[in-house]
């Protein structure tokens, strides 16, 4: 019998003061083993992965590891150009934490989109001292692209089925979607990031397909297509597996009944994760669908990744973000005393603020009866008019969330929203009626390796010009929609580059900086200090 193979991986994931999570795809079953721990593997329609758990790491240390498939060493490779990879654990003081974050990263095949950002921070980073490396990194976003394929994957495709039949190009079930996970995880020097960076996820739209629950029309529409039912059960099967499993730590890995069944010995979890994919778009359903949205503590740092796709509300005349169990969820897990608290979510609370009121404008509009609904409805989906402020409810009861930590007792020194989806970055600073304890940003970083056609370049800059801004709020308030409860400007940006941004907090100090990726490597934009 032939060894297995390390296939994909490893990812580093969840790293607190004492524990840490390695993920791997392998070729077939086996034993995976890292440092003291091991794992067996676990398989799910004919792929096998493995999630390593290691506890009773000491803090603040800094281990270079190896990963043994049934006691054969398959990481590092030979020959490696990079460092040894690491997990580092948390420090039990107040040292600096540096979390990088972007979102919408196409494979690298698409040399026409510029230089990958994400490339270029890994050839940097591989050259610097371990301090200046990052502590964590988060990506918001469009980590695959399942209806805008590479020439390499419709090739792919073509060997499996006949692209001449709809969905064509597209993906449609879990197994090309491991073979777009490989793909774009397996550059070299995005490899070794995602080895030695504890990395968390989050999807967006093109993780399954542009504009996805837009709205409960685009929603019924899409139903219609035969493909879709299993191009969504693989979306959800293969984000678990690869993206939102290693979100988790040890303890909510213990506490969630999904997690501890697939990781209970080896085995085939196909069906136990394909009963879940079908429950998890059944908004009203009476099984309650996978919470996606999740939390981290970073020492005194909360970061809170909300999913503002999968569980959106669009039926029976409601729309919200999230149902209210979720936003109760939310609201808690934004309660306690922290120094920061980062709230991610793949989708911009704060635009420039025309889309906000334009967007808040179609809302109201596509709820008129007849045709200027419909016309409504088809400038919506036209537009891409579905981000919080398309959700007004929601975009309200966030705003009064932040206001409520902001200005509570013992409130975070910076509340900073951070976000990608539209193609182009910016920082934004939120100033609320009253005078709150908290600065809040919103920080937007996108792509990391993608563009923007040169009218949405335009009309983005617009967007933040006074008189256009005027224009729409006024507009908005005749028709009646509400001013929005707080103001916002833009302090850094827009650029329309390829992009890295980092954060960096320093007890209750806040540094922020963009970075942009040229030819010759990453060029710092611009910095800005958010709490100093």
């Amino acid at each position: 019998m032939d060894d297995v193979e390390l296939v994909l991986g490893p990812l580093l994931r969840h790293v607190d003061e004492s524990s840490a999570t390695v993920w791997v795809e392998t070729s077939g079953p086996c034993e995976v083993t890292v440092l003291h721990a091991g794992a067996p593997t676990f398989e799910v329609c004919g792929h096998h992965y493995a999630l390593v758990v290691l506890t009773g790491l000491a803090p603040g240390t800094s281990t270079p590891y190896e990963v043994r498939l049934d006691g054969r060493t398959v990481w590092p490779q030979p020959e490696s150009p990079f460092p040894a990879s690491r997990i580092r654990t948390l420090p039990e003081d107040g040292a600096p934490f540096r979390l990088v974050f972007g979102s919408c990263r196409k494979p690298h095949e698409h040399d026409s989109l510029g230089t990958d950002a994400l490339v270029s921070y890994a050839e940097r980073m591989r050259g610097l001292p371990e301090s200046e490396w990052p502590r964590s990194l988060l990506l918001l976003g469009d980590q695959v692209y399942a209806d805008e394929t590479t020439a390499e994957t419709q090739a792919w495709l073509a060997t499996r089925r006949d692209l001449s039949e709809p969905p064509g190009t597209e993906v449609t079930d879990f197994d090309e979607y491991a073979h777009l996970y490989r793909e774009t995880w397996c550059d070299p020097p995005v490899r070794w990031l995602l080895s030695t960076v504890p990395v968390s996820m989050i999807f967006d739209d093109h993780d399954v397909r542009d504009d996805w629950n837009t709205s409960d029309v685009w929603r019924e529409r899409m139903r219609r297509h035969p493909w879709w039912t299993g191009r969504l059960r693989g979306a959800f099967m293969s984000y678990w597996v690869y993206q939102h499993l290693g979100n988790l730590g040890p303890g909510e890995l213990a506490e969630d009944p999904t997690a501890a069944a697939v990781l209970d010995g080896p085995g085939d979890r196909t069906e136990l994760l394909r009963r879940l994919a079908d429950e998890a778009d059944d908004e009203l359903g009476a099984v309650k669908h996978a919470r996606w949205s999740y939390r981290r503590r970073f020492g005194r740092v909360r970061l809170l990744v909300i999913d503002s796709r999968a569980g959106r509300i669009l039926g029976g005349g409601r729309r919200s973000m999230l149902d209210e169990e979720e936003f109760r969820w939310v609201e808690q897990s934004a309660e306690g005393e922290h120094d920061h608290l980062l709230i991610g979510t793949s989708l911009p609370w704060l635009l420039p603020p025309a889309f906000s009121d334009l967007e808040s404008l179609n809302e109201a509009a596509c709820r008129r009866p007849g045709r200027r609904g419909r016309v409504a409805e088809w400038v919506r989906q036209t537009g891409d008019f579905e981000h919080w402020a398309a959700f007004r409810s929601s975009f309200d009861r966030l705003a009064r969330l932040v206001e409520r930590t902001g200005s509570a007792d013992g409130a975070p020194a910076t509340i900073c929203v951070l976000s990608g989806d539209v193609h182009h970055s910016y920082f934004a600073r939120a100033r609320f009626p009253r005078r709150l304890r908290s600065a809040v940003y919103q920080l937007t970083c996108s792509p990391v390796h993608n563009t923007a056609p040169s009218y949405l370049r335009l009309a983005f800059r617009a967007g933040w010009w006074r008189p256009l801004a005027w224009l729409a709020g006024r507009w908005a308030r005749l028709s009646g929609v509400e001013p929005p409860p707080l103001d916002w400007s833009c302090v850094l940006g827009p650029r329309f580059t390829n992009a890295i941004a980092t954060l960096e907090l320093t007890g209750r100090r806040a540094e922020a900086w963009l970075e942009l990726s040229e030819p010759d490597g990453l060029v710092v934009y611009a910095r800005l200090p958010l709490a100093p």
